[in-house]
């Protein structure tokens, strides 16, 4: 290697920065932020301390959503993160369906909980929680019935 080469490699490594620590992002208030979304579905969830109650849409979770399974599905990073009835959450959620809205809701509580605990941020990208599940439905073709179904081929 030239020279020249050698220095702009030993310039690189020098300037590189050290990681950045991440901090807590607090409100007034004491309330993490975060938007989740999940299909056509997009929460908006402020969480801060309290005896675990999840409220949506100024309705309690298990009588916004009606199916427990939802409301497990938005509850699951806090069973990740363990701590379960240690903090209340606050969620207007707009668009989609329930199912939809449940996987927003949990995706803006995951990353609620890395804002307001940065030690959160291992556990829960581990477990798949800070991903956005970016599958949607696909869009309908013209001359198809719906986005692949296809009229009956019939030879004879």
């Amino acid at each position: 290697m030239s020279a020249v080469i050698k220095e702009k490699i030993i310039e690189v490594i020098e300037t590189k920065e050290a990681p950045v620590k991440k901090e807590k992002v607090l409100d007034a208030s004491g309330r993490a932020y975060a938007t989740g979304k999940r299909k056509n579905a997009i929460a908006r969830v402020w969480i801060k301390k309290g005896s675990g109650k999840i409220t949506v849409n100024d309705l309690d979770a298990k009588l916004y959503f009606g199916r427990e399974i939802l409301v497990n599905i938005a509850k699951a990073a806090f069973g990740a993160v363990k701590s379960e009835n240690k903090l209340d959450v606050v969620a207007k959620i707009v668009g989609g369906g329930k199912s939809g809205q449940a996987g927003a809701l949990a995706h803006g509580i995951s990353k609620a909980l890395v804002l307001f605990d940065p030690t959160n941020h291992t556990v829960l990208r581990s477990g798949g929680f800070l991903t956005r599940d970016s599958r949607v439905v696909e869009r309908k073709k013209y001359g198809l019935k719906k986005a692949r179904k296809a009229q009956t081929y019939r030879k004879r």
